[in-house]
């Protein structure tokens, strides 16, 4: 599926800075940065359920820690 990325002058210098900073293309730079943007999203998501189980399962033995 083709798309058509439309960017202001201030994202694509910003895009321009990463693509020669990683040694890419632009097209590889946004691709990595979608990429790792989804990666860290769905493990921060994931560590949050985690986290509220966590929190949910051990509700009172954290109220006694915190007394």
């Amino acid at each position: 599926m083709a798309m058509t990325l439309r960017l202001n002058d201030e994202v694509e210098r910003a895009l321009a800075l990463l693509s020669e900073a990683d040694g890419v293309s632009k097209h590889e730079a946004v691709v990595r940065a979608i990429t790792d943007a989804a990666a860290r999203r769905v493990r921060d998501d994931r560590v949050r359920d985690l986290s509220s189980e966590g929190r949910a399962r051990y509700a009172s033995l954290l109220d006694r820690l915190a007394q």
